[in-house]
């Protein structure tokens, strides 16, 4: 059986940590930055991205429709589930760490230890949904 390649995967190609174009992300906080790997996001489709969030940062409780797969590239990252942001409930998870995360599963980030990358594979369109309003940045 012949398959098709995804958009932007019909050459090979690499992409070095040095290449990486991070950027602000409408979504995120002010300091946080996203990095498109692989793919068009906002298509369907197959995409990898990558998430840096500076010391201290909290993404508060949102949902995304697309199931996730995290995987922890630096530092360590904190999870954890629910409607309701709660520092007591976030799981640590350092470098090398995978988590899947089901679409529609209610989370929340926080950079408590210090920044963290983690690299997100999904099948796009991505889309993020804050649980309250007003912590969305793009309001």
């Amino acid at each position: 059986m012949v398959r098709t390649h995804q958009p932007g995967q019909a050459v090979f190609r690499s992409v070095l940590p040095e290449d990486i174009d991070w950027k602000p992300f409408p979504a995120f906080p002010p300091s946080v930055r996203l990095a498109v790997v692989v793919g068009q996001p906002s298509q369907p489709g197959p995409y990898v991205i990558r998430v840096k969030v500076p010391s201290g940062v909290k993404l508060m409780p949102h949902r995304h429709p697309e199931d996730r797969v995290y995987t922890v590239m630096s530092g360590v990252f904190y999870i954890g589930l629910g409607d309701q942001f709660d520092g007591d409930k976030v799981e640590a998870y350092p470098p090398g760490s995978v988590i899947v995360l089901p679409g529609n599963t209610s989370h929340f980030h926080w950079a408590k230890s210090g920044e963290y990358v983690t690299q997100v594979t999904a099948i796009g369109p991505l889309g993020l949904e804050y649980l309250d309003p007003g912590d969305d940045p793009r309001k």
